[in-house]
């Protein structure tokens, strides 16, 4: 396996099932390809929370989640959202296998902590264990990763998506790691910026170009960057051809950012 790619999926990236379709596509076409997939679910986490009339609270951006939350959050992501992903994965011919963070002790947690703010059961990933990946790709199958994952005494933490696909892209020791949100990429302007090296990012962040939610998801790509990752691409799904145009870089479809 020449190429290990890890593809983020965020919450509102695949609208409709004949999207994974061609997802799974996609991937079989990959020549000599390893994949991983992460997927997120924000929005449904927050509707399966009111529907338990639990109260959804953010800090500077990150769900507070506490102890009556965690098993809800997990039963969405764990649960629901990664079973349906790998259904329709594999409706597409592709052989999945579900995972979470928790899979074989592959994600260790332990509690974020910023300026003194408790966020309850949130967490951020301390270690990677990749042999449960790793054997799935020697028996041919692709991991379907939801982010929960738990700190070493098996408790359970709800850890942001973005950062623990590019924790496990790390741990992997991926080439490549896509981001699939709901934008083509990132811009100045109209105009979509193909390529970035990450002190061109960083410069675009300071100048408020490159602002809200993609300021956290470039904190993310930096993070798999100086860990040894050599290429980050976000983008959106654009057909069947996305996967291949953005490693090749056969068309500008998104944007890559390097060192």
């Amino acid at each position: 396996m020449n190429t290990k790619l890890l593809i983020k999926i965020g919450g509102r990236a695949f609208d409709d099932k004949s999207s994974y379709l061609q997802l799974a596509e996609a991937i079989k076409a990959l020549a000599d390809t390893a994949v991983i997939i992460v997927h997120g679910g924000g929005a449904e986490i927050t509707n399966a929370l009111k529907q338990a009339n639990r109260p959804t609270k953010f800090i500077d951006g990150i769900r507070v989640t506490e102890r009556e939350d965690i098993a809800i959050v997990e039963q969405v992501l764990s649960g629901a959202i990664n079973s349906r992903i790998t259904a329709y994965l594999e409706e597409g011919g592709l052989s999945c296998l579900c995972l979470s963070g928790k899979s074989g002790g592959l994600l260790i947690a332990e509690p974020i902590a910023r300026q003194g703010q408790q966020y309850g059961y949130v967490g951020q990933i301390k270690k990677v264990n990749p042999d449960v990946v790793w054997q799935a790709w020697r028996q041919g199958l692709t991991p379907v990763v939801s982010p929960i994952s738990a700190d070493e005494s098996g408790n359970s933490y709800n850890v942001n998506a973005d950062s623990a696909a590019a924790a496990l892209a790390i741990g992997a020791g991926c080439t490549d790691l896509l981001y699939f949100t709901d934008v083509p990429g990132v811009k100045s302007g109209e105009q979509l910026l193909a390529s970035l090296s990450m002190s061109d990012a960083e410069q675009l962040i300071r100048q408020g170009v490159i602002k809200d939610g993609m300021v956290a998801k470039m904190e993310s790509a930096f993070a798999a960057l100086h860990g040894g990752v050599a290429r980050v691409h976000i983008t959106c799904w654009q057909g069947p051809d996305t996967l291949k145009n953005n490693l090749t870089h056969a068309t500008a479809s998104g944007t890559t950012i390097h060192l």
